[in-house]
């Protein structure tokens, strides 16, 4: 091993959890004799009484929520099965109603870290040299929670790092209604998921090759009420819902500023987080540009690869991976297509780095082994830390090791160019590895980026200190090149 290090550059500045920043969320009380006694006690208030009791509840949160007043209806809406259709409400007391269902939840209360970061969509207004950027991050919030939040900024010609603080609200989108499933795509996974039977043929069957949320609903409703002793199709309903809910669209208005967004678990396979995207601004053949984040769904037992797609900030598709070798966890998709194919980077078992080819960017059935485990400081497994990144010697794969102690550290391999299933170089030795400040936090002894840029000859990488809070560092590229072994490395 080398006796040398490499020059790091750490910034000073860091970002940590803020407590502050909170969503409104749905407070599911289950139990319908529970849930029709808060009602039953909202409805015995007097109108007067009404009218103090939301008006307090309006001067302690209207300030905290863009419109909250929709959040309330909404929650109202969700246990209104619960109140006599007869009853005569007011506004005000359904508003009520709705606040006893309502929530607060502090997205980052726990942990903000796990960072990637792209170029901005929107470059205009920037000065030479400068280039306007976009960071995704984990935030942890109550019951380790994890939701995906944003950060933008300016990384200016001279190095400096501006990271613009978010907004004093957050929003958390809305569902887009309609969204479109295609049936080969989804008895595909279905079939992965080892659910296909004859039950979930009867389902499809009745489907067109592609169909809404209302379509499945309808024919699984036909097929309960044919079958309602029928444990088998009950089975294969909850699985067809399952996999539906994992696959949606969300959208944010117009005036939400990426740093005010939060994308928040919507479906139950992702009820316990929604960790690690790994962003990366992927451009077509045809220059078309499309940001793509593969992500981990977590339901507190299994974990479900995910991937979102955005070409604006704006309006989001959530997509499950598809294919044999779409599992585990931390997959990082390439910039750019490689001799006509996606490419991918995964670790499909656990341990080692592989690289996946594709025709379509959500279907993924071939692997080969790219890098075993090497030196000590990985000696329990490697993985990778984003999306590659492309230089004219080759793709600068930034890895993460674990050895000893459970340390997590960063190192890099470089890949050929035409054919990245080739290791041209790789650091011996971590290039960052967890210093006496950094190793205290929620997880200790980690240093975790989930993407990185190049800017200025330089590489910008922001990273996560002990899953806790989150820095950058910067190194010079020549120098990080010259620091890896050139030479072949075998598997």
């Amino acid at each position: 091993m080398r006796n040398v290090e490499i020059n790091v550059d750490r910034g000073s500045d860091v970002f940590r959890a803020d407590h502050t920043r909170v969503i409104t969320r749905y407070m599911d009380l289950v139990h319908g004799d529970r849930i029709r006694s808060v009602i039953g006690r909202v409805m015995s208030l007097p109108e007067e009484e009404i009218d103090d009791v939301l008006g307090r509840v309006m001067d302690h949160f209207v300030s905290r929520h863009n419109c909250i007043k929709t959040v309330l209806r909404e929650h109202f809406d969700n246990v209104s099965q619960y109140i006599d259709p007869g009853a005569a409400l007011s506004e005000r007391r359904r508003l009520l109603i709705g606040a006893h269902f309502t929530m607060e939840y502090s997205i980052e209360s726990a942990a903000l870290f796990n960072p990637s970061i792209v170029l901005h969509p929107d470059q205009s207004g920037q000065m030479d040299g400068d280039v306007r950027v976009l960071m995704s991050l984990r935030a942890t919030g109550e019951g380790h929670i994890s939701s995906i939040v944003f950060r933008q900024g300016v990384i200016h010609s001279s190095g400096k790092i501006a990271i613009d603080s978010p907004g004093n609200s957050t929003s958390t989108g809305k569902i887009i209604p309609d969204h479109l499933y295609a049936k080969e795509l989804f008895l595909m996974k279905l079939i992965e998921m080892g659910c296909h039977n004859h039950e979930i043929d009867c389902i499809l069957t009745r489907l067109d090759d592609h169909f809404t949320m209302d379509d499945l609903e309808s024919s699984v409703r036909h097929l309960l009420e044919l079958h309602q002793h029928c444990q088998a199709m009950k089975a294969a309903v909850s699985h067809v819902r399952h996999l539906a809910q994992a696959n949606y669209e969300l959208s944010f208005e117009d005036h939400v500023a990426p740093g005010d967004m939060v994308i928040f678990p919507m479906a139950d396979s992702e009820s316990k987080g929604m960790e690690d995207v790994r962003m990366v601004r992927f451009v077509e053949d045809d220059g078309r540009v499309t940001y793509y984040g593969t992500y981990t769904a977590y339901d507190g037992f299994n974990i479900l690869p995910q991937m979102l797609e955005t070409t604006d900030f704006r309006s989001f598709r959530i997509m499950t991976l598809t294919g044999k070798c779409a599992r585990n966890k931390g997959v990082a998709l390439f910039p750019r297509k490689i001799d006509g194919q996606y490419m991918m980077v995964s670790r499909i078992d656990g341990e080692s780095l592989y690289l996946m080819r594709s025709d379509n960017p959500h279907i993924w059935n071939e692997a080969e082994l790219l890098q075993k485990p090497v030196g000590p400081w990985e000696s329990v497994q490697i993985g990778n830390c984003g999306s590659p990144l492309e230089t004219d010697r080759g793709w600068l794969l930034l890895t993460h090791g674990v050895g000893p102690m459970r340390q997590y550290c960063i190192g890099a391999l470089l890949l050929d160019l035409e054919d990245p299933g080739r290791v041209i170089g790789r650091t011996r030795e971590p290039i960052l590895v967890p210093t006496e400040t950094e190793r205290e936090g929620y997880v200790p002894n980690v240093v975790y980026t989930c993407g990185a840029l190049i800017h200025q000859d330089k590489l910008v990488m922001p990273y996560a200190m002990s899953d806790s809070l989150t820095g950058f560092a910067t190194f010079d590229m020549e120098e990080l090149l010259a620091y890896m072994d050139m030479q072949p490395v075998t598997t």
